[in-house]
């Protein structure tokens, strides 16, 4: 019967340092022999281990730290997205009654909801729904023009008083409008904008 050195041969497969019975022998040996191995030798290979040690060792531990901060930075981001998060729906549904108890200008009230959504192209959306009751308002006060921009410029002061705010709100409007993607908006800026839109419509009981 042939054994499985004899099918392999001289091949790579047939090598000694394949075969189990000869690497068991040499361990045997190796171990056996321990005490009369050069000590120079014994000494260089339990430097060798101990150095492996030490080296796998630091590995795992650096590991084992990183680990656990990242964990923690993780964990700390999403306990703040999850506070961010209800923080936003809070004061949304808080501005919702607000804006539904003060007023019943369904107009007014999707302006808010887009103020407070968490996306920043609602924001900018907020501006344009505002501009928007801005010209009917004008419109009502008996302004003419074609656009908001041409009544704007043709009343004064004295007919309406705020006509600098007025005009500082719909050009940031028109920035929107020309600007697309390329304006930045921030929520902040935006509650700013739409808080002067606020004030004008609150002077002439339109919301």
């Amino acid at each position: 019967m042939e054994t499985s050195n004899d099918i392999f041969g001289d091949t790579f497969l047939g090598s000694k340092w394949f075969n189990p019975d000869y690497l068991f022998n040499q361990g045997i040996s190796f171990f056996t022999n321990f005490e009369s191995v050069d000590p120079q030798i014994v000494f260089l290979y339990h430097s060798i281990l101990f150095f492996l040690a030490l080296f796998f060792l630091t590995v795992i531990s650096y590991s084992t730290v990183r680990l656990f901060e990242i964990r923690s930075k993780e964990k700390k981001h999403l306990e703040h997205e999850i506070h961010e998060f209800a923080h936003h729906q809070a004061e949304l549904l808080k501005k919702k009654k607000e804006g539904e108890a003060v007023s019943k200008n369904e107009q007014w009230v999707k302006t808010l909801s887009y103020l407070f959504s968490q996306h920043a192209s609602d924001w900018k959306l907020a501006v344009i729904e505002a501009d928007n009751m801005l010209d009917a308002l004008t419109t009502q006060l008996g302004m003419k023009g074609a656009n908001l921009g041409e009544k704007l410029k043709g009343t004064t002061t004295e007919n309406f008083r705020s006509l600098r705010p007025a005009w500082e709100v719909h050009t940031i409007r028109n920035r929107i409008a020309h600007e697309g993607a390329f304006f930045e908006l921030s929520q902040h800026e935006a509650k700013r904008v739409i808080a002067l839109y606020e004030h004008i419509f609150r002077e002439f009981g339109y919301i």
